[in-house]
Protein backbone atom coordinates (compact mmCIF):
# COMPACT_ATOMS: atom_id res chain seq x y z
CA UNK A 1 0.00 0.00 0.00
CA UNK A 2 2.90 2.34 1.21
CA UNK A 3 4.71 1.77 -2.25
CA UNK A 4 1.46 2.71 -4.78
CA UNK A 5 1.13 5.94 -2.45
CA UNK A 6 4.49 6.52 -3.03
CA UNK A 7 4.13 5.65 -6.89
CA UNK A 8 1.28 8.05 -7.09
CA UNK A 9 3.33 10.86 -5.32
CA UNK A 10 5.82 10.06 -7.76
CA UNK A 11 4.01 9.95 -11.00
CA UNK A 12 2.27 13.12 -10.15
CA UNK A 13 5.53 15.03 -8.94
CA UNK A 14 6.49 14.26 -12.54
CA UNK A 15 3.58 15.70 -14.24
CA UNK A 16 4.19 18.67 -12.67
CA UNK A 17 7.79 18.82 -13.50
CA UNK A 18 6.74 18.30 -17.33
CA UNK A 19 3.82 20.92 -16.92
CA UNK A 20 6.50 23.71 -15.53
CA UNK A 21 9.10 22.70 -17.89
CA UNK A 22 6.10 22.69 -21.02
CA UNK A 23 4.48 26.14 -19.36
CA UNK A 24 8.06 27.38 -19.22
CA UNK A 25 9.13 26.85 -22.52
CA UNK A 26 6.05 28.66 -24.22
CA UNK A 27 6.41 31.80 -21.85
CA UNK A 28 9.69 32.05 -23.24
CA UNK A 29 8.39 31.25 -27.03
CA UNK A 30 5.80 34.14 -26.01
CA UNK A 31 8.13 36.67 -23.97
CA UNK A 32 11.13 36.25 -25.98
CA UNK A 33 10.55 34.68 -29.58
CA UNK A 34 7.63 35.74 -30.26
CA UNK A 35 7.56 39.36 -28.20
CA UNK A 36 7.80 41.40 -31.21
CA UNK A 37 4.38 39.56 -32.80
CA UNK A 38 2.01 40.20 -29.62
CA UNK A 39 3.52 43.74 -29.20
CA UNK A 40 2.64 44.99 -32.72
CA UNK A 41 -0.59 42.53 -32.09
CA UNK A 42 -1.76 44.91 -28.81
CA UNK A 43 -0.92 48.40 -30.92
CA UNK A 44 -3.16 47.23 -33.49
CA UNK A 45 -5.76 47.09 -30.36
CA UNK A 46 -5.61 50.97 -29.70
CA UNK A 47 -5.07 52.22 -33.34
CA UNK A 48 -6.73 51.12 -36.83
CA UNK A 49 -6.40 47.45 -37.31
CA UNK A 50 -4.80 46.05 -39.72
CA UNK A 51 -6.72 43.53 -42.34
CA UNK A 52 -7.11 39.50 -41.15
CA UNK A 53 -4.88 38.09 -44.32
CA UNK A 54 -2.12 40.58 -43.16
CA UNK A 55 -0.58 38.00 -40.89
CA UNK A 56 1.25 35.69 -43.24
CA UNK A 57 3.90 33.06 -43.00
CA UNK A 58 7.72 33.34 -43.74
CA UNK A 59 9.20 32.11 -47.15
CA UNK A 60 13.22 31.32 -46.50
CA UNK A 61 15.97 29.99 -48.69
CA UNK A 62 18.34 27.26 -47.28
CA UNK A 63 21.99 28.18 -47.54
CA UNK A 64 24.86 25.10 -47.89
CA UNK A 65 25.61 25.46 -44.53
CA UNK A 66 21.93 24.51 -43.36
CA UNK A 67 21.61 28.00 -42.37
CA UNK A 68 17.89 29.90 -43.27
CA UNK A 69 17.93 33.50 -45.28
CA UNK A 70 14.73 34.97 -45.42
CA UNK A 71 13.78 35.64 -48.84
CA UNK A 72 9.84 36.82 -48.07
CA UNK A 73 8.36 38.05 -45.24
CA UNK A 74 5.80 40.71 -43.94
CA UNK A 75 7.69 44.42 -42.60
CA UNK A 76 5.67 46.67 -40.48
CA UNK A 77 5.73 50.04 -40.16
CA UNK A 78 2.83 52.95 -40.25
CA UNK A 79 0.32 54.02 -42.91
CA UNK A 80 -1.40 57.82 -42.08
CA UNK A 81 -4.55 58.69 -43.06
CA UNK A 82 -7.08 61.51 -43.10
CA UNK A 83 -10.46 62.36 -41.64
CA UNK A 84 -11.88 64.57 -44.61
CA UNK A 85 -15.46 65.07 -42.40
CA UNK A 86 -13.91 66.03 -39.88
CA UNK A 87 -11.77 68.50 -41.16
CA UNK A 88 -14.94 70.31 -43.34
CA UNK A 89 -16.12 70.52 -39.53
CA UNK A 90 -13.55 71.44 -37.58
CA UNK A 91 -13.19 75.40 -38.50
CA UNK A 92 -9.87 75.41 -36.55
CA UNK A 93 -8.31 72.84 -38.89
CA UNK A 94 -7.11 74.29 -42.39
CA UNK A 95 -6.71 71.88 -44.83
CA UNK A 96 -3.55 73.88 -46.61
CA UNK A 97 -1.64 74.08 -43.33
CA UNK A 98 -2.64 70.62 -42.24
CA UNK A 99 -0.83 69.56 -44.89
CA UNK A 100 2.22 71.72 -44.87
CA UNK A 101 2.36 70.53 -41.35
CA UNK A 102 2.46 66.78 -42.54
CA UNK A 103 4.40 67.18 -45.51
CA UNK A 104 7.59 69.13 -43.38
CA UNK A 105 7.86 65.49 -41.67
CA UNK A 106 7.16 62.56 -44.13
CA UNK A 107 6.90 62.74 -48.34
CA UNK A 108 3.36 63.85 -49.16
CA UNK A 109 1.83 62.91 -52.78
CA UNK A 110 0.23 66.28 -52.96
CA UNK A 111 -2.46 65.10 -55.62
CA UNK A 112 -3.82 62.71 -53.71
CA UNK A 113 -3.87 64.60 -50.53
CA UNK A 114 -6.35 67.19 -51.58
CA UNK A 115 -8.17 64.67 -53.49
CA UNK A 116 -8.79 63.20 -49.81
CA UNK A 117 -9.63 66.08 -48.54
CA UNK A 118 -12.54 67.00 -50.86
CA UNK A 119 -13.99 63.86 -49.83
CA UNK A 120 -15.92 66.03 -47.53
CA UNK A 121 -18.24 62.87 -46.16
CA UNK A 122 -15.27 60.66 -46.04
CA UNK A 123 -14.26 59.72 -42.02
CA UNK A 124 -11.29 57.89 -43.58
CA UNK A 125 -8.51 58.20 -46.20
CA UNK A 126 -5.04 57.21 -46.74
CA UNK A 127 -2.79 59.15 -47.82
CA UNK A 128 0.76 57.89 -47.27
CA UNK A 129 2.42 54.37 -46.50
CA UNK A 130 5.01 52.07 -45.23
CA UNK A 131 5.99 55.23 -43.33
CA UNK A 132 9.38 54.46 -40.19
CA UNK A 133 8.61 54.85 -36.67
CA UNK A 134 10.62 57.38 -36.65
CA UNK A 135 8.13 58.66 -39.18
CA UNK A 136 5.51 58.12 -36.99
CA UNK A 137 6.56 58.99 -33.74
CA UNK A 138 7.40 63.36 -35.90
CA UNK A 139 4.04 62.97 -37.21
CA UNK A 140 3.00 62.17 -33.61
CA UNK A 141 4.97 65.15 -32.06
CA UNK A 142 3.20 67.86 -34.72
CA UNK A 143 -0.07 66.97 -32.13
CA UNK A 144 -2.25 67.32 -35.17
CA UNK A 145 -6.16 66.86 -35.10
CA UNK A 146 -8.16 65.21 -38.27
CA UNK A 147 -5.14 62.63 -38.75
CA UNK A 148 -5.01 59.02 -38.38
CA UNK A 149 -1.46 57.07 -38.02
CA UNK A 150 -2.19 52.96 -37.88
CA UNK A 151 0.21 49.98 -38.15
CA UNK A 152 0.33 48.62 -41.17
CA UNK A 153 2.04 45.35 -42.53
CA UNK A 154 3.50 44.61 -46.29
CA UNK A 155 5.08 41.89 -47.89
CA UNK A 156 8.64 42.22 -48.23
CA UNK A 157 11.39 40.70 -50.49
CA UNK A 158 14.75 41.65 -48.88
CA UNK A 159 16.69 40.44 -52.02
CA UNK A 160 15.17 42.46 -54.48
CA UNK A 161 15.06 40.56 -57.68
CA UNK A 162 16.80 37.24 -56.99
CA UNK A 163 14.40 33.88 -57.44
CA UNK A 164 11.62 36.59 -58.61
CA UNK A 165 9.90 33.92 -60.21
CA UNK A 166 10.31 31.54 -57.76
CA UNK A 167 8.67 33.31 -55.04
CA UNK A 168 6.01 35.56 -56.56
CA UNK A 169 4.39 38.13 -54.85
CA UNK A 170 1.47 38.97 -52.96
CA UNK A 171 -1.26 41.24 -54.41
CA UNK A 172 -4.77 42.10 -54.03
CA UNK A 173 -7.77 40.00 -55.21
CA UNK A 174 -10.37 42.03 -54.69
CA UNK A 175 -9.78 43.27 -51.65
CA UNK A 176 -8.01 40.63 -50.38
CA UNK A 177 -4.49 40.41 -50.51
CA UNK A 178 -3.04 36.80 -51.82
CA UNK A 179 -0.46 35.50 -53.36
CA UNK A 180 -0.25 35.79 -56.87
CA UNK A 181 2.56 34.44 -58.79
CA UNK A 182 4.94 31.78 -57.72
CA UNK A 183 5.50 30.37 -54.12
CA UNK A 184 3.28 32.80 -52.87
CA UNK A 185 0.22 31.62 -54.74
CA UNK A 186 1.12 28.02 -55.28
CA UNK A 187 1.27 27.84 -51.06
CA UNK A 188 -1.64 30.60 -50.81
CA UNK A 189 -3.43 28.15 -48.43
CA UNK A 190 -0.07 27.45 -45.92
CA UNK A 191 1.38 31.10 -45.91
CA UNK A 192 -2.20 32.81 -45.18
CA UNK A 193 -2.14 32.97 -41.53
CA UNK A 194 -5.26 34.00 -39.43
CA UNK A 195 -4.79 37.53 -37.21
CA UNK A 196 -5.89 35.79 -34.50
CA UNK A 197 -3.86 33.13 -34.49
CA UNK A 198 -1.45 34.80 -31.49
CA UNK A 199 -4.74 33.73 -29.20
CA UNK A 200 -4.76 30.67 -29.96
CA UNK A 201 -5.22 28.44 -26.82
CA UNK A 202 -1.75 26.98 -26.30
CA UNK A 203 -2.72 23.15 -25.71
CA UNK A 204 -5.28 23.09 -29.07
CA UNK A 205 -2.01 24.58 -30.66
CA UNK A 206 -0.03 21.73 -29.86
CA UNK A 207 -2.45 19.53 -30.87
CA UNK A 208 -3.18 20.86 -33.89
CA UNK A 209 0.53 20.94 -34.75
CA UNK A 210 0.69 17.52 -34.32
CA UNK A 211 -1.96 16.78 -36.63
CA UNK A 212 -0.72 18.48 -39.12
CA UNK A 213 2.79 16.80 -38.76
CA UNK A 214 1.42 13.36 -39.47
CA UNK A 215 -1.62 14.75 -41.70
CA UNK A 216 -0.61 13.72 -45.31
CA UNK A 217 -1.91 16.68 -47.01
CA UNK A 218 0.17 19.60 -46.79
CA UNK A 219 -2.10 22.23 -48.13
CA UNK A 220 -3.56 21.58 -44.64
CA UNK A 221 -0.89 22.80 -42.60
CA UNK A 222 0.07 26.69 -41.91
CA UNK A 223 3.49 28.05 -41.59
CA UNK A 224 6.61 29.39 -43.07
CA UNK A 225 8.30 27.74 -46.22
CA UNK A 226 11.77 26.68 -46.01
CA UNK A 227 13.03 26.47 -49.32
CA UNK A 228 15.80 24.53 -51.64
CA UNK A 229 16.96 27.37 -52.95
CA UNK A 230 20.64 28.17 -52.07
CA UNK A 231 20.96 32.06 -52.50
CA UNK A 232 24.60 32.22 -53.57
CA UNK A 233 23.61 29.57 -56.00
CA UNK A 234 20.72 31.44 -57.15
CA UNK A 235 22.69 34.53 -57.70
CA UNK A 236 25.62 33.13 -59.68
CA UNK A 237 22.81 31.74 -62.05
CA UNK A 238 20.96 35.06 -61.86
CA UNK A 239 24.29 36.60 -63.34
CA UNK A 240 24.98 33.90 -65.43
CA UNK A 241 21.47 34.72 -67.61
CA UNK A 242 22.04 38.60 -67.51
CA UNK A 243 25.80 38.38 -68.87
CA UNK A 244 23.68 36.14 -71.92
CA UNK A 245 21.02 38.68 -72.34
CA UNK A 246 23.38 41.31 -73.19
CA UNK A 247 25.69 38.83 -75.28
CA UNK A 248 22.90 37.60 -77.57
CA UNK A 249 19.64 39.84 -77.57
CA UNK A 250 17.53 36.91 -77.33
CA UNK A 251 13.54 37.00 -76.44
CA UNK A 252 14.19 34.89 -73.34
CA UNK A 253 16.76 32.41 -70.99
CA UNK A 254 16.66 29.90 -68.19
CA UNK A 255 18.72 27.83 -65.70
CA UNK A 256 17.94 25.48 -63.19
CA UNK A 257 20.56 23.93 -61.10
CA UNK A 258 18.83 20.69 -59.14
CA UNK A 259 20.13 17.95 -57.10
CA UNK A 260 19.34 14.81 -59.82
CA UNK A 261 19.34 12.55 -56.80
CA UNK A 262 16.11 14.02 -54.69
CA UNK A 263 15.12 16.28 -56.60
CA UNK A 264 15.79 19.36 -54.90
CA UNK A 265 15.95 22.58 -56.90
CA UNK A 266 18.75 24.48 -56.01
CA UNK A 267 18.62 27.62 -58.46
CA UNK A 268 15.65 28.44 -60.89
CA UNK A 269 15.76 31.60 -62.87
CA UNK A 270 14.57 33.69 -66.06
CA UNK A 271 15.36 36.17 -67.61
CA UNK A 272 13.18 39.18 -68.67
CA UNK A 273 12.66 39.45 -64.54
CA UNK A 274 11.30 41.76 -62.17
CA UNK A 275 10.98 43.27 -58.30
CA UNK A 276 8.29 41.92 -56.84
CA UNK A 277 8.89 44.71 -54.05
CA UNK A 278 7.55 47.08 -57.06
CA UNK A 279 5.83 44.67 -59.38
CA UNK A 280 2.85 47.73 -59.40
CA UNK A 281 5.38 49.18 -61.90
CA UNK A 282 5.72 46.56 -64.35
CA UNK A 283 3.93 47.15 -68.38
CA UNK A 284 4.12 44.02 -69.54
CA UNK A 285 2.65 41.49 -66.97
CA UNK A 286 3.79 38.68 -69.31
CA UNK A 287 7.03 38.97 -68.06
CA UNK A 288 5.72 37.43 -64.58
CA UNK A 289 5.20 34.16 -66.18
CA UNK A 290 7.48 31.31 -65.40
CA UNK A 291 8.74 30.09 -68.05
CA UNK A 292 10.78 26.95 -66.49
CA UNK A 293 7.45 25.33 -65.64
CA UNK A 294 4.27 27.64 -67.79
CA UNK A 295 5.44 27.34 -71.45
CA UNK A 296 6.77 24.32 -73.56
CA UNK A 297 9.25 24.20 -75.96
CA UNK A 298 11.31 22.10 -78.53
CA UNK A 299 14.47 21.14 -76.82
CA UNK A 300 16.37 19.55 -79.62
CA UNK A 301 19.44 17.66 -79.29
CA UNK A 302 19.59 17.06 -75.16
CA UNK A 303 16.97 14.32 -75.99
CA UNK A 304 19.26 12.37 -78.25
CA UNK A 305 21.42 11.38 -74.48
CA UNK A 306 17.44 10.09 -73.74
CA UNK A 307 17.20 8.07 -76.38
CA UNK A 308 20.82 6.38 -76.62
CA UNK A 309 20.16 5.48 -73.06
CA UNK A 310 16.57 3.94 -73.73
CA UNK A 311 18.25 1.83 -76.89
CA UNK A 312 21.12 0.62 -74.56
CA UNK A 313 18.66 -0.22 -71.56
CA UNK A 314 16.71 -1.83 -74.62
CA UNK A 315 19.58 -3.97 -75.44
CA UNK A 316 19.10 -2.53 -79.52
CA UNK A 317 22.48 -0.87 -79.58
CA UNK A 318 25.78 -0.46 -77.48
CA UNK A 319 28.40 1.96 -77.17
CA UNK A 320 29.99 0.09 -80.02
CA UNK A 321 27.12 -0.26 -82.55
CA UNK A 322 28.29 1.13 -86.14
CA UNK A 323 25.76 2.25 -88.54
CA UNK A 324 26.47 3.96 -92.16
CA UNK A 325 25.65 7.59 -92.12
CA UNK A 326 24.69 9.08 -95.72
CA UNK A 327 23.80 12.49 -94.13
CA UNK A 328 20.14 12.29 -94.21
CA UNK A 329 17.33 9.63 -94.61
CA UNK A 330 13.88 9.18 -96.00
CA UNK A 331 10.75 8.80 -93.57
CA UNK A 332 7.53 9.11 -94.39
CA UNK A 333 8.27 11.18 -97.54
CA UNK A 334 10.23 13.74 -95.79
CA UNK A 335 14.29 14.16 -95.90
CA UNK A 336 15.38 14.34 -92.33
CA UNK A 337 19.18 15.44 -92.21
CA UNK A 338 22.14 15.61 -90.07
CA UNK A 339 22.30 19.73 -88.58
CA UNK A 340 24.90 20.42 -91.62
CA UNK A 341 23.31 17.42 -94.41
CA UNK A 342 26.93 16.19 -94.36
CA UNK A 343 27.52 12.30 -94.12
CA UNK A 344 29.92 10.80 -92.00
CA UNK A 345 30.37 7.26 -93.37
CA UNK A 346 30.42 4.48 -90.82
CA UNK A 347 30.11 5.41 -87.55
CA UNK A 348 29.61 4.57 -83.88
CA UNK A 349 26.85 5.13 -81.48
CA UNK A 350 29.64 7.78 -79.22
CA UNK A 351 30.28 9.81 -83.11
CA UNK A 352 25.80 9.83 -83.15
CA UNK A 353 26.82 12.11 -79.50
CA UNK A 354 29.53 13.76 -80.26
CA UNK A 355 28.68 14.89 -83.32
CA UNK A 356 24.69 15.44 -82.33
CA UNK A 357 24.09 13.11 -85.62
CA UNK A 358 20.11 13.55 -86.17
CA UNK A 359 20.43 10.49 -88.31
CA UNK A 360 21.98 8.32 -85.64
CA UNK A 361 19.49 9.20 -83.02
CA UNK A 362 16.98 8.05 -85.55
CA UNK A 363 18.62 5.43 -86.25
CA UNK A 364 18.66 4.11 -82.42
CA UNK A 365 14.79 4.53 -82.23
CA UNK A 366 14.45 2.33 -85.17
CA UNK A 367 16.25 -0.37 -84.11
CA UNK A 368 14.54 -0.63 -81.06
CA UNK A 369 11.11 -0.51 -82.81
CA UNK A 370 9.08 2.53 -82.63
CA UNK A 371 6.08 0.66 -79.84
CA UNK A 372 9.34 0.35 -77.46
CA UNK A 373 11.05 3.77 -78.43
CA UNK A 374 7.27 5.33 -77.34
CA UNK A 375 7.09 3.13 -74.21
CA UNK A 376 10.33 4.50 -72.88
CA UNK A 377 9.83 8.32 -73.81
CA UNK A 378 6.25 7.86 -71.51
CA UNK A 379 8.41 6.26 -69.09
CA UNK A 380 10.62 9.34 -68.82
CA UNK A 381 7.02 10.87 -68.00
CA UNK A 382 7.54 13.54 -71.22
CA UNK A 383 4.07 15.02 -71.52
CA UNK A 384 3.17 15.17 -67.91
CA UNK A 385 3.12 17.28 -65.42
CA UNK A 386 6.02 16.89 -62.82
CA UNK A 387 3.57 17.91 -59.95
CA UNK A 388 6.22 20.51 -59.05
CA UNK A 389 5.24 23.10 -55.95
CA UNK A 390 4.95 26.19 -58.72
CA UNK A 391 1.72 27.22 -60.17
CA UNK A 392 -0.09 27.12 -63.33
CA UNK A 393 2.40 23.86 -65.09
CA UNK A 394 2.05 22.70 -68.29
CA UNK A 395 2.60 19.23 -69.80
CA UNK A 396 4.39 18.63 -72.59
CA UNK A 397 3.23 18.48 -75.91
CA UNK A 398 3.86 14.59 -77.83
CA UNK A 399 1.27 14.66 -80.45
CA UNK A 400 4.68 13.10 -82.86
CA UNK A 401 4.98 10.53 -80.92
CA UNK A 402 1.75 9.48 -80.27
CA UNK A 403 0.98 9.50 -84.21
CA UNK A 404 3.40 6.72 -84.97
CA UNK A 405 4.35 8.06 -88.23
CA UNK A 406 7.87 6.73 -89.38
CA UNK A 407 9.09 10.63 -89.34
CA UNK A 408 7.47 11.77 -86.32
CA UNK A 409 9.37 8.68 -84.47
CA UNK A 410 12.32 9.92 -85.80
CA UNK A 411 12.15 13.59 -85.31
CA UNK A 412 11.06 12.66 -81.72
CA UNK A 413 14.28 10.56 -81.49
CA UNK A 414 16.47 13.60 -81.94
CA UNK A 415 14.38 16.05 -80.16
CA UNK A 416 12.04 17.67 -82.42
CA UNK A 417 8.25 17.67 -83.54
CA UNK A 418 7.77 17.29 -79.56
CA UNK A 419 7.16 19.83 -77.07
CA UNK A 420 8.11 19.95 -72.87
CA UNK A 421 8.42 22.30 -70.40
CA UNK A 422 12.65 23.06 -69.11
CA UNK A 423 11.24 21.58 -65.54
CA UNK A 424 10.11 18.24 -67.48
CA UNK A 425 12.71 18.04 -69.35
CA UNK A 426 15.55 18.18 -66.62
CA UNK A 427 13.47 15.52 -64.71
CA UNK A 428 13.94 13.42 -67.25
CA UNK A 429 17.60 14.40 -67.72
CA UNK A 430 18.31 13.86 -64.35
CA UNK A 431 17.36 9.60 -64.73
CA UNK A 432 20.87 9.75 -66.66
CA UNK A 433 22.64 11.92 -63.47
CA UNK A 434 21.34 9.54 -60.80
CA UNK A 435 21.50 5.96 -61.68
CA UNK A 436 17.85 5.60 -63.74
CA UNK A 437 15.54 7.19 -61.24
CA UNK A 438 12.60 9.65 -61.78
CA UNK A 439 12.69 12.28 -58.88
CA UNK A 440 10.13 14.41 -58.19
CA UNK A 441 11.28 18.24 -58.45
CA UNK A 442 10.33 20.09 -55.51
CA UNK A 443 11.20 23.50 -54.11
CA UNK A 444 9.90 23.49 -50.46
CA UNK A 445 11.79 21.08 -48.10
CA UNK A 446 9.74 21.42 -45.01
CA UNK A 447 7.06 23.63 -43.31
CA UNK A 448 8.02 25.58 -40.22
CA UNK A 449 4.85 24.88 -38.56
CA UNK A 450 6.41 27.09 -35.27
CA UNK A 451 10.01 27.35 -33.63
CA UNK A 452 11.73 23.95 -33.79
CA UNK A 453 8.94 22.09 -35.58
CA UNK A 454 9.03 21.38 -38.94
CA UNK A 455 6.86 19.21 -41.70
CA UNK A 456 9.11 17.23 -44.05
CA UNK A 457 7.79 17.18 -47.05
CA UNK A 458 9.15 14.89 -49.77
CA UNK A 459 10.17 10.86 -50.07
CA UNK A 460 13.45 9.64 -52.04
CA UNK A 461 12.78 8.63 -55.58
CA UNK A 462 11.10 5.62 -55.80
CA UNK A 463 10.16 5.03 -59.89
CA UNK A 464 13.05 3.30 -61.96
CA UNK A 465 12.79 4.19 -66.09
CA UNK A 466 16.36 2.61 -66.75
CA UNK A 467 19.02 0.08 -65.97
CA UNK A 468 21.54 1.44 -63.48
CA UNK A 469 24.35 -0.38 -66.24
CA UNK A 470 22.31 1.56 -68.91
CA UNK A 471 22.90 4.96 -67.58
CA UNK A 472 26.79 4.04 -66.79
CA UNK A 473 27.07 3.35 -70.42
CA UNK A 474 25.44 6.94 -71.65
CA UNK A 475 27.29 8.76 -68.90
CA UNK A 476 30.61 7.95 -69.92
CA UNK A 477 29.74 8.58 -73.76
CA UNK A 478 28.65 12.12 -72.45
CA UNK A 479 31.89 12.83 -70.45
CA UNK A 480 33.57 11.77 -73.73
CA UNK A 481 31.88 14.35 -75.77
CA UNK A 482 32.96 16.97 -73.26
CA UNK A 483 36.02 15.41 -73.18
CA UNK A 484 36.97 15.12 -76.89
CA UNK A 485 34.14 16.93 -78.76
CA UNK A 486 32.39 20.16 -77.17
CA UNK A 487 34.56 22.81 -78.38
CA UNK A 488 37.36 20.55 -79.39
CA UNK A 489 38.09 19.37 -76.43
CA UNK A 490 39.14 22.48 -75.01
CA UNK A 491 36.47 23.58 -72.18
CA UNK A 492 37.31 19.79 -70.36
CA UNK A 493 38.32 19.57 -66.66
CA UNK A 494 41.16 17.31 -66.16
CA UNK A 495 40.29 16.41 -62.84
CA UNK A 496 36.71 16.56 -62.72
CA UNK A 497 34.24 14.40 -65.20
CA UNK A 498 31.30 16.02 -66.78
CA UNK A 499 29.14 14.34 -68.74
CA UNK A 500 27.38 17.48 -71.12
CA UNK A 501 25.14 17.58 -74.27
CA UNK A 502 23.88 20.98 -76.33
CA UNK A 503 20.79 21.22 -78.51
CA UNK A 504 19.90 23.44 -81.11
CA UNK A 505 16.38 23.09 -82.26
CA UNK A 506 14.47 25.30 -85.29
CA UNK A 507 11.71 27.24 -84.26
CA UNK A 508 8.58 26.35 -85.17
CA UNK A 509 6.59 28.56 -87.37
CA UNK A 510 3.01 29.41 -86.57
CA UNK A 511 1.97 29.03 -90.44
CA UNK A 512 3.78 25.66 -90.39
CA UNK A 513 7.06 23.99 -90.96
CA UNK A 514 9.93 25.80 -89.13
CA UNK A 515 12.16 28.93 -89.35
CA UNK A 516 15.50 28.99 -91.21
CA UNK A 517 16.86 32.02 -88.52
CA UNK A 518 15.28 31.08 -85.56
CA UNK A 519 16.88 28.35 -82.78
CA UNK A 520 15.98 27.67 -79.24
CA UNK A 521 19.70 27.00 -77.69
CA UNK A 522 19.97 24.59 -74.64
CA UNK A 523 22.61 22.33 -72.83
CA UNK A 524 22.15 20.15 -69.66
CA UNK A 525 25.58 18.31 -67.69
CA UNK A 526 26.01 16.85 -64.57
CA UNK A 527 29.47 16.46 -62.85
CA UNK A 528 30.97 14.43 -61.08
CA UNK A 529 29.53 12.53 -63.91
CA UNK A 530 29.85 9.38 -62.25
CA UNK A 531 28.72 10.40 -58.48
CA UNK A 532 26.87 13.49 -59.66
CA UNK A 533 25.83 15.94 -57.04
CA UNK A 534 24.05 18.71 -59.65
CA UNK A 535 22.40 18.70 -63.18
CA UNK A 536 22.59 22.28 -64.84
CA UNK A 537 20.17 22.84 -67.29
CA UNK A 538 20.19 25.81 -69.42
CA UNK A 539 18.17 27.65 -72.76
CA UNK A 540 18.28 30.45 -74.81
CA UNK A 541 15.04 31.67 -77.42
CA UNK A 542 16.03 33.09 -80.43
CA UNK A 543 19.72 34.74 -79.55
CA UNK A 544 20.82 37.08 -82.39
CA UNK A 545 23.36 36.55 -84.79
CA UNK A 546 24.68 32.91 -83.89
CA UNK A 547 23.48 29.58 -84.59
CA UNK A 548 24.71 26.44 -82.52
CA UNK A 549 24.21 26.25 -78.83
CA UNK A 550 27.95 25.32 -78.34
CA UNK A 551 28.45 28.75 -79.08
CA UNK A 552 25.93 30.50 -76.37
CA UNK A 553 26.07 28.19 -73.22
CA UNK A 554 29.09 26.60 -73.05
CA UNK A 555 31.05 29.00 -71.34
CA UNK A 556 27.96 29.62 -69.12
CA UNK A 557 27.39 26.07 -67.93
CA UNK A 558 31.58 25.87 -67.32
CA UNK A 559 31.11 29.14 -65.27
CA UNK A 560 28.54 27.60 -63.42
CA UNK A 561 30.20 24.30 -63.22
CA UNK A 562 33.46 25.52 -61.82
CA UNK A 563 31.63 27.73 -59.61
CA UNK A 564 29.84 24.78 -57.87
CA UNK A 565 32.97 22.71 -57.46
CA UNK A 566 34.49 25.51 -55.32
CA UNK A 567 32.24 26.88 -53.59
CA UNK A 568 31.19 23.58 -52.31
CA UNK A 569 34.15 21.91 -52.49
CA UNK A 570 33.76 18.97 -54.61
CA UNK A 571 36.78 16.97 -54.33
CA UNK A 572 38.06 15.64 -57.55
CA UNK A 573 37.05 12.22 -59.07
CA UNK A 574 39.76 11.79 -61.47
Amino acid sequence: MKSRFIFRVRLLFAFCVVFALVLGVRLYLIQIVDSEKYREAAEHQYVVGAPKNDERGDILFTDKDKRLVTAATQQTGWRLAIQPSEIAKDKDIDADSLYASLSSVVSIDEERYYKSVAKTDDPYEDIAFRLSDDDADAIRALDLDGIVIAREKWRFYPASERAAHVLGFVGFQGDQRVGRYGLERYWEDTLAQDGNSLYINFFAEVFSNVRALVSSDSSSVSGDLITSIEPTVQSNLEKELDALSKDWSPKSIGGIVMDPNTGEIIALASWPTFNPNTFNTVSDASVFVNPMVESVYEMGSIIKPLTMAAGLDAGAVTPTTHYQDDGFIMRSGERISNYDGRARGYVSMQEVLNQSLNTGAAFVAEKMGSESFVRYMKSFELGMETGIDLPNEVKGIMTGLESGADVDIASASFGQGIAMSPIETVRALASLANGGQLVQPHIVKEVRLSPGVTKKLWDEPEKRVLSKEATEDVTRMLVTVVDEALKGGTVKLDRYSIAAKTGTAQIASPYGGYYDDRYLHSFFGYFPAHDAKFIVFLFIVEPQGVRYASETLTDPFMEITQFLINYYNIPPDR
